[in-house]
């Protein structure tokens, strides 16, 4: 089998993922738009960072839950590429820091429009994209991953999409950034609920393994409530159609989360399908609410 080709490396980026870092820089720029200092090359590059950050760091998970011996033949999720045999080790470090690279050279582009303030939030991106699942304590293996996707997937982006458009800060773009964090937990919560188990093998510490599967359906459904009632206000006076969306919206969300409880092992690979375009469909909805 011949290693390291572009189709391979494109399976390691995990493309189906990444509307997890599209979205809330989508979100950030919508409160700009909404408050009339939408700007569309900062905005642009904005995107770019985020999708090469969450590329270098899938990359990073590749290689470093290999290394760790999370990743094995018993592994329910996708396949992933250095377990597969699909791209050598060396070669899949060496992408983690070449993409990872390019993520901030598109950063620095960003100091441009937003100043020197962006800095250490850049280098603090780029430290824990590899301190997530690398280093002396990840974050990943010690039960902090939830809160590095509240952060990384929810709070950081969105603000800082927006200071970067309107060089100050918003109440709203940070109610919707918790909205868009916590949403985007629950792809995590689906991941290390599938693999309880072998996490529990591989001793990673994911707050499933620390407090059971239950609390994991638990704090799903919480998660996605929160970002309801977040966007609740924008439904009082909203028109019919709207509502009748936020509606249809929940719906899908509760069939999603009752799948935890009726799947078991790779069945759930289509919940934590399900649940990552339901992190989009809540984006669109949200841009929706924010634009109409």
């Amino acid at each position: 089998m011949k290693r390291n080709t572009i189709t391979f490396w494109w399976k390691a980026a995990r493309p189906q993922t990444l509307s997890a870092s599209l979205s809330p820089v989508l979100i950030g720029c919508a409160v700009a738009w909404r408050d009339g200092v939408f700007q569309f090359i900062p905005a642009f590059l904005c995107v770019l960072v985020a999708l090469l950050a969450q590329i270098a760091s899938n990359f990073a998970n590749d290689y470093f839950d290999f290394k760790k011996g999370a990743d094995n033949e018993d592994r329910l999720g996708p396949s992933r590429a250095v377990a597969s045999g699909w791209i050598t080790p060396r070669a899949m470090l060496t992408g983690t820091f070449i993409t990872l690279g390019l993520s901030c050279f598109c950063g620095c582009f960003l100091l441009l429009y937003g100043g020197w303030i962006l800095l250490p939030v850049g280098i603090l991106m780029a430290v824990c994209v590899l301190a997530y699942s690398a280093g002396p304590f990840p974050l990943a293996y010690n039960g902090l991953g939830d809160v590095s996707v509240l952060l990384f997937y929810g709070v950081v982006p969105v603000c800082f999409t927006y200071y970067v458009l309107a060089l100050s800060f918003s109440l709203l773009a940070f109610l919707l950034s918790l909205a868009i964090g916590f949403l985007s937990i629950n792809i995590l919560i689906v991941n290390n609920y599938r693999d309880y188990e072998q996490d529990k093998v591989a001793r990673k510490k994911t707050t499933i393994v620390l407090f059971g599967r239950k609390f994991g359906r638990l704090f799903y459904l919480i998660n996605g409530l929160i970002a309801l009632i977040v966007i609740s206000p924008f439904l009082l006076e909203a028109n019919w159609w709207k509502t009748f969306l936020a509606g249809l919206f929940f719906v899908l969300f509760l069939s999603t989360w009752k799948q935890l409880s009726r799947y078991k092992g790779r069945e759930l690979n289509k919940t934590l399908g399900q649940t990552a375009l339901n992190v989009m469909l809540f984006t669109f909805l949200t841009l929706l609410l924010l634009f109409l």
